[in-house]
């Protein structure tokens, strides 16, 4: 129930924040008239107003994105673990016997077919 609310707030938060976004004033014009220096507000104070919007509305968005995902975390967790599987490991695979260790390189490589002559010569 509190994320469905949190949700629709998080939807019209995002909405504002577009909105807000596309009325300020750009470089280019933006999707404003322009506003007149007698009206309610004048022009920077108004270009003031929506830039402090702006901000509020994205920390805003931010907070609730984290809260989203944390609260989602939280209610989709499972309760319990699943211990099906515990104890069905299966066995350590046969491997071969490893090689002898030897101090001697010649013998080792003698033991293994290398080609070493007893005297210590390679063959030709």
């Amino acid at each position: 129930m509190l994320f469905t609310f949190l949700l629709v707030v998080h939807i019209i938060v995002a909405t504002a924040l577009v909105a807000i976004i596309l009325v300020q004033r750009s470089e280019g014009g933006g999707l404003t008239s322009g506003g007149s220096p007698g009206g309610l507000m004048s022009a920077r104070g108004a270009a003031d107003f929506l830039t402090r919007t702006t901000a509020i509305l994205a920390g805003i968005f931010v907070l609730l994105s984290i809260a989203l995902a944390a609260l989602a975390s939280v209610e989709r967790a499972p309760s319990t673990i699943d211990t099906s599987l515990v104890g069905k490991t299966a066995g350590p695979a046969s491997a071969p016997a490893p090689a002898p260790v030897s101090d001697d390189p010649l013998a080792a490589a003698a033991a293994q077919g290398g080609g070493v002559a007893s005297n210590g010569a390679a063959p030709q």
